[in-house]
């Protein structure tokens, strides 16, 4: 186990984990002291049921104050500043989010400028701009991917500026995790997919990552296991409910890991290409994450060894030579990709070539790649990464993940920095 000469590890929130916990939710509002919660979701969550759902659960001992679904799905400044407002307007004194990432992020966002009692989201982006606890916020993910119910960042788009702010405080974690079977049950496979090779990228970078610790390293190698135990066997069987659960607890878990180790190259980029192009950030992280073990692997190729472990059990271990292992792994990822890409019909995009729009139009054009590799020089996501980066190794990163061929590692430089 990797043991560094300092590190933090923060992860207050209780979760709540089963087929039918949001029951508890009265419970947990009335031990914060709240009464007249404000439900945030999307379009989508709304209309697949799961709003119903949840209110069916908890209206017999909750007034809801208000419900708003129109969270986009890149969580927006000019939204959370507009859901702000509702929230005053309708007095309430707490927030129950419903959704995915992008949902649990606008709910941090706006969470932030109720408490802060201000105008504008902006005044607080950054670390450490908050300085006191914030409302109650009770998160139910509905999907198992980004793990934000138990991280410190929110991540909002400010597409006037055409950049994607994270917003970092320990104040951010939700007061309590709620992770009910019935909320990811709907979830189509491509989005089944796309959410779990979030999750798992999530762990895999934390673990190989600099401000990597044993705490985050536990997280993120049981977080491993549970994903890629299920994530095919639920996209063949969606009603699996215990599949399900095992995927929302395993991205629980990976959002703890991430939010203590605070990942590397590959986030960076998924953040950008999100920003210029508009791409789920799921779908960045499955195409990126066998680039980024990659580009790293003359550094941390021993951390990467032992995921195999985790992602393919004792007897993949032990007929794979030492020196083999941490290529394996890499391999692994890519027959995962390759094996959701089939069972999704083709809706599981392998490099970023394959992300097309509805009408069939490219959304990453190749002469996008400058753009996202220049914006990724200024996330701060880029100061984890085991070798140092600059544009020209990110634009070279996203040039073979955009075609789909594996990178020359010949190629990469090999710096100084060192994990310790």
């Amino acid at each position: 186990m990797h043991f560094p000469g300092y590190y933090e590890f923060f992860c207050p929130a209780p979760t709540l984990a089963g087929h039918r916990v949001l029951e508890k939710i009265p419970t947990l509002l009335h031990r914060l002291g709240a009464r007249r919660p404000m439900l945030v979701t999307d379009k989508g969550v709304a209309g697949a049921g799961l709003v119903e759902i949840v209110q069916a659960a908890i209206s017999s001992d909750v007034t809801i104050g208000a419900v708003e679904d129109d969270v986009p799905p890149d969580s927006e400044l000019a939204v959370v500043n507009r859901l702000a407002g509702v929230y005053r307007d309708k007095r309430c004194d707490s927030i129950i989010a419903v959704g995915g990432g992008s949902v649990l992020d606008t709910a941090k966002g706006m969470n932030i400028v109720v408490s802060e009692n201000a105008d504008d989201l902006m005044q607080f982006s950054g670390a450490g701009r908050l300085t006191r606890p914030l409302k109650p916020l009770i998160a139910v993910p509905t999907t198992a991917g980004t793990g934000s119910e138990a991280t410190l960042v929110a991540v909002i788009a400010d597409h006037a500026n055409n950049r994607k702010m994270i917003f970092t405080s320990y104040f951010l974690v939700p007061d309590a995790a709620v992770l009910d079977t019935r909320m990811t049950l709907t979830l189509p496979p491509a989005i089944t997919a796309a959410t779990g090779m979030d999750a798992l990228t999530h762990a895999i970078e934390a673990y190989t990552c600099l401000a990597k610790n044993p705490v985050s390293d536990t997280h993120a190698l049981a977080a491993i296991e549970l994903i890629s135990q299920n994530l095919l066997p639920v996209i063949k069987n969606p009603e699996d409910r215990e599949g399900r659960l095992a995927l929302a607890v395993g991205a629980n878990l990976a959002g703890a890991a991430f939010s203590n180790a605070m990942v590397g190259m590959v986030h960076t980029l998924g953040h950008s290409v999100g920003a210029v192009c508009g791409v789920p950030h799921g779908t960045c992280m499955a195409i990126l994450l066998p680039y980024g073990l990659e580009y790293n692997m003359h550094k941390n190729s021993r951390f990467t060894a032992r995921l195999l472990l985790p992602l393919a059990g004792a007897q993949a271990v032990a007929r794979t030579p030492v020196h083999l292992r941490a290529q394996q792994v890499i391999a692994m990822i890519r027959q995962l990709n390759q094996h959701l890409h089939q069972e999704t019909g083709g809706a599981h995009a392998r490099f970023f070539k394959e992300v097309v729009s509805p009408d069939g139009q490219e959304r990453v054009p190749a002469d996008k790649l400058e753009a996202i590799a220049e914006k990724a020089m200024g996330d701060g996501s880029i100061f984890y990464n085991p070798e140092e980066l600059d544009k020209d190794d990110l634009l070279m990163v996203m040039s073979h993940a955009w075609a789909g061929t594996p990178l020359d590692v010949n190629t990469v430089k090999k710096g100084s920095l060192q994990i310790r």
